[in-house]
């Protein structure tokens, strides 16, 4: 008996060996106390310094982070998001877990570079690189294996195009030349595969990777073509999703008629997404549209069984 009494208190006084998968689960109510004790689990270092506002909200870790994909609306997302009060966005793209550089300061670095926020509000970043990067869903996964993803898709086809556009402009904006777009998408007379925007838009290829690491009932796919068309549908899922009480309504969404999409309207202040967002895309030659579409194909399918759900997409069709 004695040498059992011995035995469980040698198990709960001897040092507790840091998991790699933490099953913390943050939500808005998480207080700074487990906000603090997965930081010492989770970090090198335990010289975790708490950084409260004398209002009394702080800086803490996300609990979603809006993963991608790049250029399928990511910002258009995160500032329709913000309308809603308990939720505090960071302004700028972290790239915490895929650039080394940032990743090597820790968890410590990151969470200064989150807003300050209140225990009900939810903290929310947003790197677009997030998506098809391939070290980025494990590390994600370490660090919260109950984090919510939001990841915003386009129409492949469409979202090459717009990754071209954004490059070009740019290079145009430090009049510096860049190739057309035919130079790119076209290679010994076929369609360059190799052009890295058409990987990005390879949406079941990342999938896979996001899936190894968390459930698809944690990761929301926002429709990027029908937040464009008709945004506060799209955004009461979202609002769903992140369990957040109906706050945003269409009256927050007005169409600027000069600007050609929507705009948000906020306690009678009114804003639109900067001038950069909505670029008119390059005119394709109808052909090379078609050759697009029919890559796409069988990768569309694929990703659509993937995650149990069609979205509206060119494809192409045989005559």
């Amino acid at each position: 008996m004695a040498a059992f009494l011995l035995g469980a208190v040698f198990l709960i006084v001897q040092p507790q060996i840091v998991p790699s998968r933490p099953a913390i689960n943050l939500n808005a109510e998480t207080s700074q106390s487990v906000q603090k004790e997965l930081l010492k689990k989770t970090s090198q270092k335990n010289d975790f310094k708490e950084n409260i506002h004398s209002n009394g909200s702080c800086q803490q870790l996300p609990q979603t982070i809006i993963i991608g994909v790049r250029k399928g609306g990511t910002r258009a997302l995160l500032e329709m998001l913000s309308l809603h009060p308990d939720i505090a966005a960071a302004e700028s793209e972290v790239h915490f877990f895929d650039w080394e550089d940032h990743y090597r300061n820790g968890l410590q670095w990151y969470i200064s570079q989150m807003p300050f926020s209140y225990s009900h509000q939810i903290t929310v970043e947003k790197t677009p690189a997030y998506f098809t990067s391939p070290k980025v869903p494990e590390r994600v996964y370490n660090m919260n294996q109950s984090m919510r993803l939001l990841l915003i898709l386009r129409d492949p086809s469409e979202r090459v195009l717009s990754d071209y556009t954004q490059v070009f402009y740019n290079h145009m904006q430090k009049h510096k030349p860049y190739p057309s777009i035919e130079q790119f998408l076209i290679k010994d007379g076929e369609l360059n595969v190799d052009y890295k925007a058409i990987n990005r838009s390879l949406y079941y290829i990342h999938m896979q990777n996001w899936l190894k690491y968390f459930p698809l009932d944690h990761i929301h796919i926002v429709d990027g073509d029908k937040l464009i068309k008709d945004p506060f549908p799209e955004i009461e899922k979202v609002e769903r999703f992140l369990k957040l009480s109906p706050q945003i309504n269409a009256s927050n969404f007005y169409f600027n008629k000069t600007k050609g999409f929507y705009c948000l309207r906020d306690s009678g202040r009114e804003r639109c997404l900067h001038e950069s967002k909505g670029r008119a895309h390059p005119q394709v030659d109808t052909r090379l549209l078609e050759k697009l579409h029919e890559y796409f194909h069988e990768p569309n399918k694929k990703f659509f069984e993937l995650v149990g759900r069609t979205f509206d997409w060119h494809s192409f069709v045989s005559s």
